[in-house]
């Protein structure tokens, strides 16, 4: 059982967990290719999808990593990027600083709410100064303890990528954010594979998470397609995270795993349709199927009877439709007697019976 805690929280004008739809998150990340006028149409087609808000990644090469040649910052696992040095790849991939202010912006005038994941002290206090309504910490970043302290103390929602995370890592960056005040705290269930294949996406582990560590939940995948993330709403996942490019022909690090325009589209529709299937826990029902309970089983008389009769299983049945009597009284009434002449397919009622 998950444990019942009120665990809203708001983001710019969204209120998160609860009965409140999924938080839908497009990132943008390197998917700008450089181009500012790409970043700016990309946000622009993100609304269009049904998003709810565009992500970005604030940092440089150089607030990430060192520019060095030695093999340990030589990218060799397996990655669409294997070859390359992290100083190389950061440099095709991150977003200009002194563009975020205009990406900003743009967002607002599409309604759209706008944040990013800080790599960096220098990274917070730069979007503190364009007032940031969250802060997203990366998966490879989860156990920068100093920065996940320094960003949590802004007293913004902290939203946490679980990906290269064991349970410790968790359980020390929530501590981390309760240290200093802050409870509005979102861990997304993760793989750090790009992309990440469905056998490794166990997202059984979505439930577990918020019941683990008593904190709101979501999903920020990096497999092809929609199904993984229309699946994690069903487990819970309040918040899905999904990598947005508006044409991949534009290419870009990113580009592979990311949804276009079409494609991001779907997911958000099948991502509310889930929604509206998941529904809430009811067991009343509505006026439409109220009318069609008159298809239901109810008692008749099956065959014409006259006054002094016997209620027999010969002459009465459970039949469809459902305008006689329940069939709840079919063995208290048997043995009974009809005080009136009565109709073969006439509903059954009470009044009908002697001694009722």
């Amino acid at each position: 059982m998950l444990k019942e805690i009120d665990l809203q929280m708001k983001i710019g004008n969204k209120t998160i967990g609860g009965d409140n739809p999924c938080f839908i998150i497009a990132e943008l990340s390197a998917n700008h290719n450089g181009d500012l006028e790409v970043a700016i149409e990309t946000i622009r087609a993100a609304k269009r999808t049904g998003a709810d808000a565009i992500k970005l990644q604030t940092y440089t090469p150089d607030t990430l990593t060192i520019d060095c040649d030695k093999d340990y910052f030589k990218i060799d696992g397996g990655t669409l990027w294997d070859g390359k040095s992290l100083h190389e790849l950061y440099g095709e991939a991150y977003t200009p600083w002194e563009w975020h202010k205009k990406l900003f912006e743009v967002a607002e005038e599409e309604g759209l709410i706008c944040f990013s994941s800080p790599f960096d002290f220098t990274a917070v206090d730069f979007l503190e100064s364009l007032n940031v309504p969250a802060y997203k910490i990366a998966s490879f970043e989860i156990q920068d303890i100093p920065l996940i302290e320094y960003a949590a103390s802004k007293g913004k929602p902290i939203i946490m990528s679980t990906g290269i995370a064991e349970e410790e890592d968790i359980n020390l960056a929530v501590e981390t954010c309760k240290k200093v005040g802050n409870t509005d705290i979102i861990l997304l269930k993760c793989t750090s594979s790009y992309p990440a294949p469905l056998d490794l996406a166990n997202l059984n582990t979505i439930p577990d998470l918020k019941n683990r560590f008593g904190v709101e939940v979501g999903f920020s995948d990096h497999t092809y397609g929609s199904l993984a993330p229309t699946i994690a709403v069903t487990l819970g996942a309040r918040i899905i995270e999904k990598h947005f490019i508006l044409d991949k022909s534009v290419g870009g690090p990113d580009a592979d795993f990311s949804l276009d325009v079409t494609e991001f589209t779907e997911m958000v529709s099948k991502v509310r349709d889930t929604e509206k299937l998941l529904g809430k826990v009811s067991y009343d029902i509505s006026e439409k199927v109220k009318k069609n309970r008159k298809f239901a089983r109810s008692l008749f008389v099956v065959e014409d009877v006259k006054k002094g009769d016997i209620l027999t299983k010969e002459n009465i049945r459970s039949i469809r439709p459902g305008y006689g009597l329940h069939p709840k009284y079919y063995n208290k009434i048997l043995g009974k007697k009809f005080i009136s002449n009565i109709e073969r397919g006439e509903p059954l009622t009470l009044e009908m019976i002697e001694g009722l």
